[in-house]
C-alpha cells in the first residue's frame, strides 16, 4: 500500500520480526489450548474490566498478543509489518518497542474507561451488581450469559475480554501519519491518499462506528482510538522534549 521505502533500511527489522513471531506463536498455542484442551486463553490473558474477578494488571500487555481468528491476526500483523518496519528503521528498536507497547497499553486503558462509561447507562442495582461479580465470570467461561438483557449486557462488559494488537497497530498508523504525512498510501492498492488524510478518515470512521455501537459489532473501536490518542500524545511529548522527531 505504501511506496515509502528508504534506501539502506531493513525490510524486516528486529523488533517487528520478534513481534510477528510472538503473535503467531501465541495464536497457535491459543488454538491448541481451545480446540484440543477446551481452554480459552482469553479468559485469563485477555483484558478484563477492572472489577472482574479475572482482571490482572498484566493483561494490559498480554491481551495485545492474542487474536480471535486468522482474519484478525492476518490484518493486524500485515499492518505491523507494513508500518512497523518503517518506524523501527526511523526510530531505532528501543524507541519503537517503547512506542508500540505504550500505545497498546493506552488502547487497553481507553477500553476500560469506555466500559466504565457504558456501565453507567444501565439501571443496575447493587444486588444485580453482586450477581454479576459473583456468578458472571463463570458463565462467560462456559460460553453462557444471563437471559435478562440488562444482566447479560453488564456481564458482557464486566467479564468479557478484549484481545488483539489492533490498539498498538492504530498507534503505528498515527505515528506514520505524523512522521510521513505526505507519503502516498494506496487504498485497495488503487486509490492514492496522503498518509495524513488516511489517518484522519480512518480515525473518523472508528469514532463514528464506536458511537453508533451497532448490534453484533464486537470491534473495540474506542480501543483503536485510544491507541491513536496515546501515540499522538507520546510523539508530541518526544518532540517537545527535544528529540529528533
Amino acid at each position: 500500500m505504501s511506496y515509502y521505502s528508504p534506501s539502506g533500511f531493513s525490510m524486516l527489522t528486529p523488533v517487528v520480526k520478534n513481534l510477528l513471531v510472538i503473535n503467531v506463536i501465541c495464536f497457535v498455542i491459543s488454538c491448541i489450548a481451545e480446540y484440543v484442551f477446551g481452554y480459552d486463553v482469553a479468559n485469563d490473558f485477555g483484558l478484563h474490566y477492572v472489577a472482574s474477578p479475572s482482571f490482572r494488571p498484566v493483561q494490559f500487555v498480554t491481551y495485545q498478543f492474542l487474536h480471535a481468528n486468522l482474519e484478525h491476526i492476518f490484518f493486524n500483523l500485515f499492518a505491523l509489518w507494513m508500518f512497523g518496519n518503517i518506524l523501527e528503521n526511523f526510530w531505532g528498536s528501543k524507541r519503537f518497542l517503547t512506542y508500540y507497547l505504550i500505545t497498546g497499553i493506552g488502547a487497553g486503558i481507553a477500553q476500560i474507561i469506555v466500559a466504565y462509561i457504558k456501565l453507567q447507562t444501565y439501571p443496575i442495582t447493587a444486588e444485580m451488581w453482586e450477581i454479576v461479580l459473583n456468578e458472571g465470570d463463570e458463565l462467560i467461561r462456559s460460553y453462557r450469559n444471563y437471559t435478562d438483557s440488562t444482566l447479560g449486557a453488564v456481564n458482557g462488559i464486566v467479564n468479557g475480554s478484549t484481545i488483539g494488537a489492533s490498539g498498538a497497530v492504530f498507534g503505528l498508523l498515527m505515528a506514520f501519519g505524523m512522521l510521513f504525512p505526505e507519503a502516498q498510501l494506496y487504498i485497495f492498492f488503487l486509490l492514492p491518499l496522503k498518509a495524513k488524510w488516511f489517518v484522519f478518515f480512518y480515525g473518523a470512521i472508528e469514532l463514528f462506528s464506536g458511537i453508533q455501537n451497532s448490534v453484533g459489532d464486537n470491534t473495540a473501536h474506542f480501543a483503536h482510538l485510544g491507541g491513536m490518542l496515546f501515540g499522538y500524545i507520546l510523539i508530541r511529548y518526544w518532540r517537545k522534549h527535544g528529540t529528533s522527531l
